[in-house]
């Protein structure tokens, strides 16, 4: 694999059948690393070598890999607040277990970390949901440093503050955070720079994604993702924040639409506003 500079640019992309005709187009966007999402039905079974040999082939890098699951729906908050990640009690068993599998698909193909979104953390630290979810996410650490791994918890459905008061309740040395800034805008849970010094020590990976603000008078709606320095997140102040707080890993733009042309259109004029932005 290639040793990547500090600050490299790279793209958060999902997996698919065929790794290295994923991993080829990926590279076409003018990268050479990022983070692998998987689906909650995404088949692991065997999926470790092929994946391994493809990375090795076309000398690419994976920094993380993503755990998604079955069930999830982002379309408006009281939704994801249902559905998303570890919160929903009727699917914890499955999950977990799916994640200690996704861990050990990681660790065939030499990635160091993995994440996923948990969900909607209660704010109140005796609520039944808060305490389950804390000690799950205990076990799925203790599984993960089996293999040498961190886990990252990715930012977003909550306040900077509260995901810290969680993260220093789980207490383990193998827990990280995946910071995304438009995730903070879109759910409305707080300005994305000022996010960035509460959670500083503890950022291991980060995405580049841009979002607009939700819209006023509409109980639980969402904000919009916009291509990259097209929102309201302010690019170039996120990168000089990375900077002043010692940030060196990669950038990994993430652009979420269904539009696969219009997609990897926007990912390339991300690249290109990264480099700009990176100097």
């Amino acid at each position: 694999m290639p040793g990547l500079e500090n600050l490299e640019i790279g793209v958060m992309f999902w997996a698919k059948p065929d790794a290295a005709a994923t991993i080829r187009e990926v590279k076409s966007l003018g990268v050479r690393c990022g983070q692998l999402g998987v689906a909650g039905d995404y088949d692991l079974s065997g999926a470790g070598a092929k994946w391994r040999a493809a990375l090795e082939s076309e000398q690419f890098t994976l920094v993380t890999v993503f755990a998604a699951y079955t069930g999830e729906s982002y379309a408006d908050i009281p939704t994801v607040q249902r559905t998303v990640g570890f919160i929903p009690p009727e699917t914890r068993k499955e999950r977990e277990q799916r994640t200690y599998e996704l861990s050990d698909f990681a660790a065939a193909i030499g990635v160091a970390s993995i994440a996923c979104h948990i969900g909607f953390v209660p704010e109140d630290a005796t609520h039944p949901d808060y305490l389950a979810v804390r000690d799950m996410v205990r076990r799925v650490c203790d599984h993960a440093a089996k293999h040498g791994q961190t886990f990252a918890l990715e930012t977003g459905q909550e306040p900077a503050d509260v995901l810290l008061r969680f993260f220093k309740d789980v207490d383990r040395k193998n827990l990280g955070i995946n910071f995304d800034p438009a995730n903070l805008i879109m759910y409305g849970s707080g300005d994305p720079i000022q996010a960035l010094d509460v959670l500083a020590p503890h950022i291991i990976s980060v995405h580049c994604k841009d979002g607009e603000w939700p819209p006023k008078g509409v109980p639980g709606a969402l904000g919009s993702e916009r291509p990259l320095g097209e929102g309201a997140v302010g690019m170039d102040a996120f990168l000089n924040k990375l900077k002043q707080i010692g940030y060196t890993g990669a950038l990994n733009i993430e652009r979420e639409i269904e539009d696969h042309e219009q997609r990897k259109g926007d990912i390339r004029k991300g690249v290109e506003l990264l480099r700009r932005l990176r100097g």
